[in-house]
């Protein structure tokens, strides 16, 4: 077992808490697991989140310091956002491509739909939304006899008193994004008080504070800041060989992040997690199927064409040392559900497994893990579509290139943090004139397809890196991989 890579032991650790939570819930322990195992996880969340801060603080100003700034800086920096923002609308338009082509709301059966159609209408009618199809089943004679069903329902759903908690926060966060101006992201980015963005975890703010930090160190005379750079590199160092320490630890706390996060899912009824995965199995796979194509086949192909043609490998070679290096990251990432808690690890993996320099990865995988949400992206596409097919509402292609701007910029200002794809598709959703609550019928199965997302985000983040050290030439491609 000490032999064992790390990556084989976190695969172990995933599966041994998945099936500790199915025997937990079988047998009426989830108590125990939820009270006695699920705080090692958090901690293990904690531990991360709390290196992050000050790795990304110290990375960012240390790979400032070693460009230079100047051209080479705004040079990395247009490439950075620029392959960001195309991987993210490629994400974008392959979910898309896949939820209109399997359809996977006319799964629900005919009466649910008219039922699901009448809903909206109501919703419609009561909120002052125009539909855009121009057809109404409500008023419809011949779908009359599901109006008082529909009504039932509608009444139910609506009821603030018995929306689900989490559900009515998303939508409270929602409504508070949408009422600010449009340049409001750029006002939230300029930090008032640093030490509040550090101790709020506002990850923005702290990219924005390094790089005017590490932009004023390149303009000061090398003998005023040498003391601070020896600083800024020690501490680089140190917050690099935490992260090893706490890895070491990592197959146990992913066992219960797994088990905690499988416990609170099921409760004491094994049925409840069983039906859960059923619910909304065709939704789930169209999600997955289109995120399997990002992390294992848009991603690893776009990196293996580039180091095939360094190093002169075979394709399966080239293809195999992506998908190798970023793995532990992976994993970690499916654990957490967090991009940012991950980051650490992502960029050791892309500075030990890739051999991207560390000027590179310091500058460009911080601001990845906060504006690049590649999988949130996709899943918020999908699911758009989703719930209007669910609800029988034809989304024409201007509506639909709607949902690429909106998923687009959504993603910008999406936290990096478990579930905040829920918040931002409370807005995407309201954009194509679709009733935000509907988040709630997906909501069972967030936890798992955002863990599933997560990974691709985290794929993202590291492609990206690759690619822009590869066109800078920064990138040493490493014979023997750390796993």
């Amino acid at each position: 077992m000490k032999n064992l890579p790390l990556h084989v032991k976190i695969i172990i650790g995933l599966i041994l808490g998945i099936v500790w939570a199915v025997f937990s819930s079988y047998f009426g322990f989830s108590d125990f697991t939820l009270d006695w195992l699920k705080p090692f996880g958090d901690i293990f969340i904690n531990i991360l989140k709390m290196i992050a801060v000050p790795l990304v603080l110290f990375s960012v100003i240390g790979g400032i310091n070693s460009l230079g700034g100047g051209s080479a800086l705004g040079r990395l920096g247009m490439k950075t956002l620029g392959f960001y923002l195309v991987t993210t609308v490629m994400a974008i338009s392959i979910g898309l491509v896949f939820v209109n082509l399997i359809q996977p709301g006319i799964f629900a059966g005919e009466k649910n739909l008219v039922v699901n159609r009448i809903k909206y209408e109501m919703w419609a009618v009561e909120n002052g939304v125009e539909l855009k199809d121009n057809k109404s089943y409500l008023t419809n004679p011949e779908y009359a006899s599901y109006v008082e069903e529909a009504r039932a329902k509608f009444t139910l759903e609506n009821d603030p008193d018995k929306m689900d908690e989490k559900v009515r926060a998303a939508m409270e966060s929602a409504g508070k994004q949408k009422d600010k101006g449009p340049l409001s992201f750029i006002v939230e980015m300029v930090p008032s008080n640093i030490f509040k963005s550090f101790t709020e975890y506002q990850m923005l703010q702290v990219i924005f504070f390094a790089i005017l930090f590490g932009l004023v160190m390149v303009a000061l005379p090398e003998q005023k800041v040498a003391p601070m750079k020896g600083f800024v590199d020690s501490a680089n160092e140190i917050f690099i060989k935490m992260v090893d320490m706490v890895m070491s630890l990592a197959p146990f706390f992913v066992f219960a992040l797994m088990a905690g996060a499988m416990a609170e899912l099921a409760g004491d009824d094994l049925g409840a997690m069983l039906n859960t995965f059923k619910a909304l199995g065709v939704y789930a796979l169209v999600v997955v199927g289109g995120l399997l194509v990002l992390a294992f086949g848009v991603y690893p192909l776009a990196i293996a064409s580039r180091i095939r043609k360094m190093t002169g490998w075979s394709f399966s070679q080239s293809y195999m040392y992506f998908l190798k290096g970023i793995r532990p990251a992976q994993l970690l990432a499916f654990s957490t559900s967090s991009s940012a808690a991950t980051l650490p690890v992502t960029i050791e993996c892309v500075n030990d497994n890739l051999g991207v320099e560390e000027e590179v990865s310091s500058f460009v995988l911080p601001i990845g893990a906060t504006v690049n949400m590649d999988g949130t992206s996709l899943y918020q596409a999908v699911a758009v579509v989703f719930l209007a097919q669910l609800h029988m509402v034809d989304l024409d292609f201007a509506q639909q290139l709607t949902i690429v701007l909106t998923a687009t910029l959504a993603s910008i200002g999406s936290a990096a943090v478990p579930s905040a794809g829920l918040i931002m598709l409370v807005l995407v959703l309201s954009s194509v004139g679709l009733n935000p609550a509907w988040i709630a019928i997906i909501f069972p199965i967030d936890r798992i397809l955002d863990m599933c997302r997560t990974v691709v985000n985290v794929t993202g983040d590291a492609t990206v890196s690759t690619l822009v050290a590869e066109t800078e030439n920064r990138i040493s491609v490493v014979t023997e991989q750390r796993l």
